[in-house]
């Protein structure tokens, strides 16, 4: 395997520096020479980005770009995704990397391409690692590591029949994505999205004593789906409101955690009838999907605002938007949907009672970094036969 990073500007002279990372195979030094000429010319005549999809179509995909080679043996492994460099940096000190070295995801046969042959897959959670890819990747795969808390876009039991193992990283994003649920809690609740449209749009006029009013948290009753990491950590961030109460449900009774904030164990039926504001912070399983549909609104009282940032599978987006439209609840906050992202025309989009952000609950720098590290380390550990940090039994 033969790892590259380029800079192209020894041969760009009066050409802007960029930095491209491209894939190669396992070639000799005067091919390399071949490929890097034939990519040199195009470049000289093309667009970048149009460039960097001519090379990459242009070789089997094998390795990050670098100039000088590597000549010991090392793990390959594939990055699906542009990562934090301290997380990079860990991998590419130990193994031979395949880096997809942009913000979007690619195509899905280039994704295909980059896995065959690979020991470890370091993965986003909008990629869908399934039975086709792992068939793909062949048997020399051996770790799945997903810089993601949420794992419902790995097939585990088929990563397990194979036995490859699985990573994942929970507890770092927890305070990031709770702070983000309570920001988008306060956001919906007081009204935020109308409040900056009026100022754009010259809407804003004198003082009106009924304008924009929304609902404070104050003496509100706090209803909590799933009392793990996050909602806890939300739970504990919303006690100095001074909020009446706190009600969680999920599959079992936390007494410890519960002890910590003094929420009432209740069930999800009560939980809707007598919450002010509901917030899903609960994982995405065939048990919970679509969990949030029209009966569920419709138990909910007409003042209840809902806040959903766990996953979009919980929620039947087209029963949501029935539900806000009519009135049957007053608003509701999303920073996950169904799909990721939204279609602009998507008729959620239009209400002034949905505020929907692109999933930034854990989008702080020292969380992302940190996610990418730990991410990091139980692909290496994977490969390592030894025990991942965090690993998906």
């Amino acid at each position: 395997m033969v790892a590259y990073r380029c800079s192209l500007d020894p041969f760009l002279h009066n050409h802007k520096i960029i930095m491209i990372s491209g894939l190669l195979a396992e070639i000799g030094q005067s091919s390399q020479l071949a490929c890097y000429s034939t990519f040199r010319k195009a470049y000289l005549g093309q667009r970048a980005s149009r460039c960097y999809r001519t090379y990459f179509s242009h070789l089997r995909l094998k390795s990050t770009m670098n100039l000088v080679p590597n000549a010991s043996p090392k793990p390959k492994v594939f990055v699906s995704r542009r990562i934090p460099e301290k997380g990079f940096a860990l991998l590419a000190s130990e193994c031979d990397v395949l880096s997809w070295n942009h913000e979007d995801p690619p195509p899905r046969k280039d994704y295909l391409t980059a896995v065959r042959g690979i020991q470890g897959l370091f993965c986003l959670l909008t990629d869908t690692i399934d039975a086709e890819l792992l068939n793909e990747a062949g048997p020399s795969l051996r770790v799945v590591s997903t810089m993601s808390v949420g794992y419902d876009h790995i097939d585990v039991q088929e990563c397990h029949k194979r036995n490859i193992q699985i990573g994942y990283t929970p507890g770092i994003l927890t305070s990031a994505t709770a702070e983000l649920t309570v920001t988008l809690l306060l956001a919906t609740s007081r009204r935020i999205k109308e409040g900056v449209k009026a100022v754009e749009n010259g809407e804003w006029g004198t003082w009106k004593p009924m304008w924009l009013c929304g609902q404070g948290l104050e003496g509100a009753t706090v209803g909590i789906v799933g009392l793990g990491r996050i909602g806890l950590a939300v739970a504990k961030r919303l006690k100095p409101f001074d909020i009446a109460q706190i009600l969680y449900c999920g599959r079992s009774e936390k007494p410890s955690q519960a002890l910590e904030v003094g929420a009432v164990f209740t069930s999800f039926e009560d939980l809707l009838t007598r919450s002010d504001f509901v917030i899903a912070c609960c994982a995405l399983t065939p048990e919970t999907h679509h969990l949030f549909n029209a009966t569920a609104f419709k138990q909910m009282k007409q003042t209840a605002i809902f806040i959903n940032s766990s996953r979009g599978g919980i929620v039947n987006q087209d029963d949501l938007y029935e539900a806000l439209k009519s009135g049957k609840i007053r608003a509701a906050g999303l920073d996950v949907t169904t799909p990721e992202p939204l279609p602009t025309d998507s008729p959620l989009l239009k209400l002034d009672n949905c505020l929907v952000l692109p999933h930034i609950g854990s989008a702080t720098q020292s969380t992302r970094e940190a996610m990418a590290v730990l991410a990091a380390r139980n692909l290496l550990a994977g490969l390592q036969g030894k025990p991942m940090p965090c690993q998906i039994k």
